[in-house]
């Protein structure tokens, strides 16, 4: 472990979608970079973590290289830990904080950025809240093996017994902030012009958001349409890549995101989508190629974009291929471990 280029925060035991990220791009960057993790939270058993004792052991022998390490931080809380490190270690290391927040950031968020040697963000409108900008934008990628087309649609669809011939499909909670709503006051007046399609809800209804799941039924049902609409509640994690491809049309209509990787498995899985003006979804989606972007809670400009697609399920299709092609160019976690890494390697033998 002394020869450990590269620390990597994982200071939170909830499972998160920090968590997530990190876990991922883990698995192809240990390949890449000498690296240890400090914290043992929902590592894979072929990862070895470290203690903040091992942490600082490590950082007090030098690199034979004579290079800087990096301590990778995406938490508040992991940044004091690289701040600590750094004050204690006689040897150089350069702290880099990845923020994907599209918020104002407390005092101690931006201070602690100050502080780093190198601020990342993930997509342009989480670097707009970043003062002075970010140091670079690296987004994030999707596993390409897991998410992948679809070799028949169609006898998917049928395999998973869902009603009509196209699926429309919104993933995510089931609540005020993922625009299910908008998805249903745009569709609502179409699906009678549109037989053959059916909408697929898929996600978790929690206590808190039972009432709103019970207004949007309600509004279902007044018009006539329940037959139409399936809410699937929770998918167990190993059916949503088959969910995903099965749909011709993935909607992402949420009024904020942090990143938003549901665009990117639908592209992934050959599936075209409609997406918001949230997330990294501006960044991600090519209009008219892979899909189309629509302001934040806007029925009318969602059901008309809605109305111009479902007329065109060949277009659907080449929106769907063009997606994946679109991922496995630029979004792939390979390609995201791989910049990672190529930016921490430049880090460690230069000053920023």
């Amino acid at each position: 472990m002394e020869h450990t280029e590269l620390i990597l925060g994982n200071s939170n035991a909830k499972f998160s979608g920090v968590t997530s990220t990190m876990l991922q791009v883990l698995k192809y960057q240990k390949k890449l970079i000498p690296l240890s993790v400090l914290g043992s939270y929902h590592l894979p058993k072929d990862i070895y973590s470290i203690n903040f004792r091992i942490a600082l052991s490590i950082c007090r022998h030098p690199l034979p290289s004579g290079k800087s390490r990096v301590f990778h931080a995406r938490r508040n809380n992991e940044m004091l830990q690289a701040l600590a490190l750094k004050k204690l270690s006689p040897n150089p290391l350069k702290i880099v904080f990845t923020s994907t927040a599209q918020r104002e950031h407390t005092w101690i968020t931006r201070w602690l950025m100050r502080q780093a040697d190198a601020v990342i963000s993930t997509c342009t409108a989480a670097a707009s809240y970043i003062q002075g900008g970010a140091d670079i934008i690296i987004p994030h990628g999707v596993d390409l093996d897991r998410f992948q087309p679809s070799i028949d649609r169609s006898a998917l669809w049928s395999k998973l017994g869902f009603p009509g011939k196209y699926g429309i499909g919104i993933f995510g909670r089931v609540r005020y902030q993922k625009g299910v709503d908008v998805l249903i006051e745009s569709i609502l007046p179409l699906l009678k012009y549109f037989p053959d399609f059916t909408v697929i809800i898929c996600g978790e209804t929690t206590a808190k958001h039972k009432n709103f799941e019970r207004a949007l039924k309600a509004k279902i049902a007044t018009a006539g349409m329940q037959k139409r609409f399936l809410f699937l509640g929770k998918q167990p994690f190993s059916s949503l890549p088959e969910l995903f491809r099965s749909m011709h049309l993935v909607t992402a209509l949420s009024r904020n995101e942090g990143y938003g990787l549901t665009v990117l498995e639908s592209m992934a899985s050959g599936t075209s989508v409609i997406a918001s003006k949230a997330g990294a979804w501006q960044d991600i989606v090519r209009p008219g190629l892979t899909g189309e972007i629509v302001p934040c809670g806007d029925i009318v400009a969602t059901r008309n974009k809605l109305k111009s697609l479902l007329s065109n399920t060949k277009k659907l299709e080449e929106m769907g291929r063009n997606g994946r092609k679109l991922a496995e160019e630029s979004y792939s976690l390979r390609n995201e471990a791989y910049t990672l890494t190529q930016y921490f390697r430049k880090l460690q033998v230069r000053d920023i």
